[in-house]
């Protein structure tokens, strides 16, 4: 959740927030409404770290903004028009972001490139980018982290017609069906762990994600078992823990994303 506090800024002489609130769920779709110059840009700066507001408080998954964290984590940004090196390829401007959280990998990156129409182009150098693959390029990097939250400043902007609808299709019902609840479960040996699910549990109701993450849709309130059948198998579990579909899952899925797999043949 983010809470917006009595937040205002201040610049020079000019008021350009005064005493906003804003309480925003987990889960939810909000937009921010307004003309042009009316401060929007300037509100998602401070959310995310970027300005330091006058007078209030940010409050972002339970840390203040400027205080416990200077950014928030695991979130997806795009502010204004999207930047990158313009000398670099498409791939290569993802290849050295990623490189910094070590979140995502060559194949994730190549995954999320052709989910926004940009594979083809990925070696081609951004300057040479039109407006419209920029802005793919730009919501390419917001979500190739797996973010839990995205913020996102007029993402349409520059996009073709068939983007947009990907846009405007979605609803808060949706996607509080999407973000469904799950078991997330690290373990060194993935693939193994996914023909365990399969014969110990008897569930195909599974998910492998690009960073060798299990989300398992079943036996959610008998974490117990999974964790047993598992260790049963000898499988060393680093991670297991109830928790919910990204953003990431559902925009992926409106273009085309990842089905749920089944286990790996051998």
């Amino acid at each position: 959740m983010i809470y917006v506090k009595g937040v205002s800024l201040k610049i020079k002489k000019d008021m350009i927030l005064s005493d906003i609130d804003l309480h925003i769920e987990k889960g939810k779709i909000t937009g921010l409404v307004g003309r042009n110059g009316s401060g929007k840009t300037m509100l998602m700066k401070c959310i995310t770290g970027f300005v330091k507001p006058t007078a209030g408080e940010i409050v972002f998954s339970g840390k203040k903004i400027g205080e416990d964290v200077d950014f928030p984590a695991n979130t997806g940004i795009i502010l204004e028009t999207p930047s990158f090196v313009p000398f670099y390829s498409g791939y290569k401007n993802l290849y050295e972001l990623a490189s910094l959280n070590h979140k995502t990998d060559k194949s994730g990156i190549e995954d999320i490139l052709k989910k926004v129409g940009l594979f083809e182009a990925k070696d081609k150098l951004v300057k040479k980018y039109s407006l419209g693959m920029r802005q793919r390029l730009g919501i390419a990097q917001a979500l190739m982290e797996n973010p839990d939250t995205l913020i996102l400043d007029e993402p349409m902007n520059g996009l073709d017609n068939a983007c947009v609808k990907i846009i405007e299709e979605i609803s808060d019902q949706e996607l509080n069906e999407r973000c469904k609840r799950h078991i997330a479960i690290k373990a060194t040996d993935p693939q193994k762990a996914l023909l365990v699910l399969e014969e110990k549990l008897h569930t195909e109701n599974f998910k492998l994600m690009p960073d060798g993450t299990i989300r398992l849709y079943d036996y959610l309130d008998d974490l117990e078992k999974v964790a047993a059948v598992l260790s049963d198998a000898h499988i060393l579990v680093t991670g297991l823990s109830v928790s919910g579909d990204t953003l990431e899952d559902y925009f992926l899925s409106k273009i085309g994303g990842s089905e749920n797999v089944k286990s790996p043949k051998y």
